[in-house]
């Protein structure tokens, strides 16, 4: 029985392994590109590199410096930051306190408004840029932070509005009338109760968020257009492409820059994100 019990975990193992090595595998081969020379990068491929693994004439940081001082990448790069945080933040804030109320406090209409909330997640995207662009272009918004801010936090905030009621609506009811004897506002009861219980689903959607937003190309180019000094990271790599789709040693350096944050924030906040899908698997 052990034998068997032993063979069945090496086989998960192996399994595990050999998934993770053909996920991780494209990542690889671009990172690898990314630092090798034009001339060799066009002549043989990233695999070779292994030969000669700490041989430093195979790697360069000028395709790096090319695109982020010379393309612009590297202001779009802050431009992406100035977008994605304001768009994340904003609409994390308005839907927590939404969730709450629509989850624990009793008014007319609340089920008409989740009604509403739910049926909101199912529209298009697409059905809304037209209007909504010809509105920021009255408002005088269009090309603006302001605009894209206004747009990310629109289109989060139904799903994250369900996502919050229902994990609200699942926490002990319990909590909430004895802090409600003890002479608790609605705020309090908010901001000292909830929230700090609530940390792993909120960093669980303010993940989603970010992610949906940095990695966003369609909206900031409806809403941001030509104004390259407002352009983030994914309007300026699909301009890049389509300006310079044979330098393949400049693409892959500013595909990999695009890379590292969504990176950096999912390995940094994966505990949290974790703990945030189990707690909504096993409530109820």
């Amino acid at each position: 029985m052990r034998k068997q019990a032993w063979f069945k975990r090496l086989m998960v193992h192996l399994v595990v392994i050999g998934v993770a090595l053909v996920w991780l595998t494209p990542s690889v081969g671009l990172l690898v590109s990314s630092f090798r020379p034009k001339q060799e990068l066009i002549a043989s491929g990233w695999w070779t590199v292994l030969r000669r693994p700490f041989d430093p004439t195979q790697y360069t940081l000028a395709n790096y410096q090319r695109v982020l001082f010379q393309e612009g990448l590297g202001r779009a790069f802050l431009n992406s930051f100035l977008i994605t945080i304001p768009s994340t933040l904003i609409p994390l804030t308005i839907a927590s306190l939404a969730a709450y109320a629509l989850a624990w406090m009793n008014f007319s209409g609340r089920q008409v408004l989740l009604m509403a909330v739910v049926g909101m997640i199912v529209i298009p995207l697409q059905m809304t840029l037209i209007p909504v662009l010809r509105m920021f272009r009255v408002l005088g918004l269009s090309g603006t932070f302001p605009a894209v801010w206004l747009a990310h936090t629109g289109y989060g905030l139904p799903l994250m509005i369900y996502l919050l009621r229902n994990f609200f609506g699942a926490l002990p009811r319990e909590l909430f009338e004895s802090a409600v004897i003890d002479g608790a506002s609605h705020f309090t009861a908010f901001t000292k109760l909830l929230l700090p219980l609530s940390v792993p689903v909120l960093a669980s959607v303010a993940i989603f968020q970010f992610l949906w937003v940095w990695n966003d190309l369609l909206v900031a180019l409806v809403y941001l257009g030509g104004y390259s000094n407002v352009a983030p990271l994914t309007l300026k790599l699909a301009l890049l492409a389509g300006s310079r789709g044979q330098d393949w040693h400049l693409l892959t350096a500013a595909a990999f820059v695009s890379m590292v944050v969504p990176m950096i924030v999912f390995f940094s906040l994966q505990r949290y994100f974790v703990r945030g899908i189990l707690a909504g698997a096993l409530k109820g």
